[in-house]
């Protein structure tokens, strides 16, 4: 099949082949995409994730014509490229070999498992500092804008765990937690429902015992919550909605 690489910072990935449609997730600088379908000037592509969607060709190079052999990650740095460009690259974002960060940070391939260590605490960490202040975004998967599901699977995805994008998808992964909401486990993922046929439609991480991170729409985004503060409406409807934990550490 046909591969192409994402050529803007951030590219939506929608529901439909129109501008107006929907956007179901984001793919960013340097991530290769396969063509299942193509309608000129649009694509429905397949990421490495597996998760499938409409892009425009306009957000989209070539496969090949802006090397990233050196594999560097992006943690939310500005790069100016030959031309004298300079741009900001969002966490999780590739760097092409010619550009050069000029603030910020990017990490070679070969460097993350030890600057993003595959442990509960360190995976907590960079839940709590990395998207601090993170505004609410369907179907985004950056600190530049986020959904509950799109948070979790950056995060894991930054210490080599591999997650699909859902929330459902994310709640067949690992192992049952048998433990109560408010006595989980660091790094255990907690899955909820506020639909009357209990699919899952919200996802947080524990930070062990009562308190959890997650970015919400009732909250407008990221938000650190304490269970015991059940003079909190909001706190109240989300142990309300709780299903289950799995463990995917």
């Amino acid at each position: 099949m046909t591969t192409v690489v994402v050529g803007a910072a951030i590219a939506p990935l929608q529901a439909q082949p129109a501008a107006g449609s929907e956007q179901v997730s984001q793919r960013l600088a340097g991530h290769r995409l396969t063509i299942i379908e193509e309608r000129d000037p649009w694509m429905r592509v397949r990421g490495a994730d597996d998760y499938e969607g409409w892009i425009h060709r306009g957000y989209v190079e070539p496969d090949g014509s802006t090397p990233y052999r050196r594999g560097r990650i992006s943690l939310e740095c500005v790069v100016r490229d030959p031309r004298g460009w300079s741009r900001a690259l969002p966490l999780g974002a590739l760097v092409p070999d010619d550009a050069h960060p000029e603030h910020g940070e990017a990490v070679d391939a070969a460097d993350m498992p030890q600057r993003f260590p595959r442990t509960a605490d360190a995976i907590t960490r960079s839940a709590l500092t990395l998207f601090a202040g993170t505004p609410y975004q369907w179907g985004g998967i950056t600190p530049w804008g986020a959904d509950c599901s799109g948070l979790v699977q950056t995060v894991f995805g930054l210490h080599g765990i591999a997650l699909p994008r859902d929330a459902s998808q994310q709640a067949r992964l690992g192992a049952a937690v048998d433990e109560a909401l408010d006595d989980l486990a660091a790094a255990d993922l907690s899955f909820f429902s506020d639909r009357p046929d209990r699919r899952i439609t919200h996802v947080a991480i524990a930070l062990g015992g009562p308190r959890l991170v997650h970015l919400a729409l009732g909250r407008g985004g990221y938000c650190l919550e304490d269970l015991t503060d059940r003079s909190d409406p909001y706190v109240g409807a989300l142990v309300g909605r709780y299903l289950f934990a799995r463990r995917v550490l």
